[in-house]
């Protein structure tokens, strides 16, 4: 038996999702019948599958070992010198400004691992002491794509800014230089549809919806006659501002990949996110005081 008592990035859970984090290679199936077979109990009762966690919630799980995941430790975190540079920090999130060439998780040297590191090396985050949350990013750039990224230091703020996001109430704003820039108006909006190849790794961009595809708009201003533009994106589609003005007929800088001009040097798409505001319409709790917030890096 194992016993667990809920701190405060469990509490607010529903208790199915805090045990299919917790008991990653046990089906929701096998969740539900030991949640019926009062294997799992919370505070000495059993309790339904709806039941949301609050901090001192003591959790006695009836279950094999197996099921659970070995903990990870401080040794598990390396950071690596040089890879982190921070744009905006407070107790809750931080804004990492990342650079080009680097993936946002998924590989050794990743931005995550980084934050991560970050923070346990700062005593923010000790993994020993957490059951299912670790820090989190908040929105993703592509890996060649250099900018502004929100990682979430605790749950409370994650489900806060996923929701805000999903709301469009936090607005992001990209600098980027095209080809042929006189194709395009001098302000505008590019409306279409995105389907991601996962083949070719590659998204395809169409003015009518196909099977399968996604709405997606962008809003664009030129700010020069060199193909340097602001786009600001209403949706969050993967690689939806090179696909689109690729579409246009012009192609990011350097993007070879969505049809921009070789030029002999092994260049990344010019592309940076460099401007997060927040504008929140509805309340943010705990994270009220960022509203009207804003985090520029040019």
């Amino acid at each position: 038996m194992k016993k667990i008592v809920a701190g405060p990035n469990d509490a607010g859970q529903r208790l199915d999702k805090f045990l299919s984090k917790l008991l990653k290679t046990a089906s929701m199936g096998m969740i539900y019948k030991w949640l019926r077979k009062k294997r799992v109990k919370v505070n000495g009762k059993k309790q339904d599958i709806s039941y949301i966690l609050s901090i001192g919630d003591v959790l006695e799980l009836y279950i094999n070992d197996e099921f659970f995941e070995n903990e990870k430790s401080e040794q598990d975190f390396e950071i690596e010198e040089g890879k982190l540079c921070i744009a905006y920090e407070d107790e809750n999130i931080l804004v990492a400004d990342k650079p080009s060439g680097v993936a946002v998780h998924g590989e050794k040297g990743c931005l995550l691992n980084s934050i991560t590191a970050y923070l346990v090396k700062k005593g923010e985050f000790i993994p020993e002491k957490e059951h299912t949350f670790s820090p989190a990013l908040c929105n993703r750039i592509d890996k060649n794509t250099s900018g502004l990224v929100i990682a979430a230091k605790n749950a409370a703020a994650l489900r806060i800014i996923n929701e805000k996001i999903r709301d469009r109430e936090i607005n992001k704003y990209y600098i980027l230089k095209a080809e042929n820039p006189e194709r395009l108006e001098k302000t505008g909006k590019i409306s279409g549809y995105t389907l991601k190849n996962e083949k070719e790794r590659k998204v395809y961009f169409f003015d009518k919806e196909a099977p399968n595809s996604k709405y997606c708009e962008t809003l664009f201003r030129k700010i020069d006659d060199y193909g340097t533009f602001e786009v600001q994106l209403l949706t969050g589609r993967t690689h939806q501002i090179r696909a689109s003005f690729a579409a246009k007929g012009c192609p990011l800088v350097g993007d070879v990949k969505y049809g921009a001009m070789k030029n002999g040097r092994k260049d990344f798409q010019q592309l940076r996110a460099y401007k997060i505001e927040f504008d929140f319409r509805k309340p943010a709790g705990e994270l009220e005081y960022l509203n009207g917030k804003v985090i520029e890096k040019k």
